[in-house]
């Protein structure tokens, strides 16, 4: 008799590779796309929200935070961690001008890191025993391909507002890097050149960040709450924001002064700040999107 376990000749170990690379780009592409049902029926319904519903949802954030703080707490250590090696790398290669820039990045790319928080709302909401593994459960669930495409626009947009942001310093303050940290906080508050950089860098960035609003607020959480794809997904924040215009702004102002608020001291305030924002999301979109029944 045969045995089961035998060595696999070049033939076969290169077919088995190229069938599970099929079935990934399989399951990419269906997470991508999305259900045929789902895409070419009635889109996700969308509702009108007000400002205290913002309240609630930031409540119930807190309450989830409250619940799981330890095990939050430990998953999101990495975002001080990061962005302080990050701010590091950026004195050491003299980069100072895209310092803040760096920092405020965060905002872009924070729908990104607060997936894990998004899945374990998500499930308490469900009444499931939740620690701070199933943050990490993201990685097995049918959308991750689609949530990794989003992510890498969402980083791919954070590059361009940083090669936005050095365009910016060196059209008004540049082209030399800044002697030191404190000249060149003392240039941008007291010259001219510093206070047009200052204008242009709120303006644009101001721009980036409703861009990364638009298409994420809503996309991450139904994502993982739905097989409709990206494309879906992203449709339906897009028109979340729209149909709210007045709550979204609001909530992007909310987003941006949790995360300055957070960035204070050494970003430490992070652990706290991202993990309440990530869980208040999930609630918002829970009031945003109707249930598909």
């Amino acid at each position: 008799m045969a045995a089961d376990n035998h060595i696999r000749n070049p033939i076969e170990w290169s077919s088995d590779q190229l069938r599970n690379a099929n079935v990934a780009l399989g399951r990419t592409g269906h997470a991508i796309v999305g259900d045929d049902v789902v895409r070419h029926g009635a889109p996700p319904s969308v509702r009108r929200i007000g400002m205290a519903d913002l309240g609630d949802a930031l409540r119930r954030g807190i309450d989830d935070f409250g619940a799981y703080r330890t095990d939050v707490i430990f998953v999101c250590l990495i975002y001080p961690v990061a962005g302080l090696i990050l701010a590091q790398l950026a004195f050491g290669a003299e980069m100072l001008p895209i310092l803040f820039p760096l920092a405020s990045g965060f905002a872009l790319v924070g729908p990104v890191a607060a997936v894990g928080l998004y899945e374990m709302s998500r499930r308490r909401e469900l009444g499931e025993q939740v620690g701070w593994v199933d943050a990490f459960a993201v990685l097995r669930s049918p959308a991750f391909g689609a949530i990794v495409v989003l992510g890498i626009i969402l980083f791919l947009i954070l590059a361009i507002w940083l090669g936005t942001a050095y365009a910016i310093y060196d059209a008004t303050m540049g082209p030399e890097p800044p002697a030191s940290l404190g000249s060149f906080i003392s240039d941008v508050f007291t010259t001219n050149a510093g206070w047009q950089m200052i204008v242009w860098g709120i303006g644009v960035g101001f721009l980036f960040a409703l861009l990364v609003l638009t298409i994420s607020v809503v996309s991450f959480p139904m994502l993982l709450d739905r097989d409709v794809g990206l494309a879906t997904a992203m449709a339906t924040s897009a028109k979340a924001v729209w149909t709210n215009p007045v709550p979204m702004a609001a909530w992007g102002l909310i987003v941006a002064g949790a995360l300055v608020l957070g960035s204070i001291p050494a970003l430490l305030g992070l652990i706290f700040v991202m993990p309440i924002l990530g869980h208040a999301t999930w609630h918002l979109y829970r009031k945003l999107v109707a249930p598909p029944y």
